[in-house]
């Protein structure tokens, strides 16, 4: 997701929760003061860490584990700065507070219809984490439906194959996601293991298979085309929760028109 420095931090305000920014910042305060020197290496850490997580690929969920030193040194340097017990349990109460009224948002306390109703009558969302278009839900909720209700749906493409084609058919994922769904749904419903050409799936190259017959979710039938002499659309992957880029068509391919050894890093993906 392309953040510029200013909102990638405006986004991990967000995240952490915008009332706890002054304890936070007084953590990183804290390293480089005169009480931290000692633990100032944890200060510079952290603004390494910062600064190479936005200028190679500023997911603003890559930096979340590195806020909880920051948050101990915050409350060692305020305990220091605010000495009045009523301004430390009036801040304290204002966290819980917004904390509260934001749990919805940062965990799944509630049902998923009531969440979407929540979200649109407080007009909160959780901050966005990549670019994907959004459905009812943002994206870290929506990644959690639609697996095993995929895996469904691809197996019983699968078995209406002959048994003699079922055999030798290869399941292929556009992405290390679906691959993975597969292997770990998949011998529940009787489905081999998935081969996929995306990140580390890439490295286990296409198994025994010789792409005579493979079952291929989510590509374009012209796509499909320059590959294989046929090509059979066979079912569609969709699920009301899950991420838009989820809902897609399944393909029964067969008469591949190039050894699989040698497509095999042509269609290598690493994004």
């Amino acid at each position: 997701m392309d953040l510029s420095p200013l909102a990638f931090f405006e986004q991990e305000t967000l995240a952490m929760l915008p009332v706890t920014l002054p304890v936070w910042l007084g953590g990183l305060w804290f390293f480089f003061s005169p009480r931290g020197r000692l633990l100032r290496p944890l200060g510079w850490a952290w603004l390494f860490t910062a600064a190479v997580i936005v200028l190679l690929n500023p997911r603003i969920y890559y930096l979340f584990p590195a806020f909880p030193i920051l948050f101990a040194a915050g409350g060692v340097e305020w305990e220091a700065w605010v000495s009045r017990p009523a301004l430390r349990a009036g801040f304290a109460a204002l966290v819980l507070v917004v904390g509260v009224t934001l749990a919805p948002i940062a965990v799944p306390v509630l049902p998923v219809e009531s969440y979407i109703h929540y979200s649109q009558t407080m007009h909160l969302q959780q901050p966005a984490i990549e670019t994907h278009r959004l459905g009812p839900l943002p994206q870290i909720y929506a990644d959690q439906f639609g697996w095993e209700e995929m895996v469904v749906t691809v197996s019983r493409a699968y078995d209406l194959l002959p048994p003699e084609i079922r055999a030798k058919t290869a399941i292929f994922g556009q992405n290390y996601g679906q691959a993975g769904a597969i292997d770990f749904f998949g011998p529940k419903y009787g489905l081999p293991n998935a081969i996929s050409a995306h990140q580390n799936y890439f490295y286990w190259g296409p198994r025994d298979y010789t792409g005579e017959s493979m079952i291929i979710m989510d590509d374009r039938p012209e796509v499909l085309a320059r590959l294989f002499d046929h090509v059979e659309k066979v079912a569609r992957v969709e699920h009301q929760y899950s991420m838009p880029y989820q809902h897609f068509d399944v393909f029964h391919c067969t008469g591949i028109k190039m050894p699989m050894e040698e497509l095999w890093p042509k269609i290598k993906k690493w994004n």
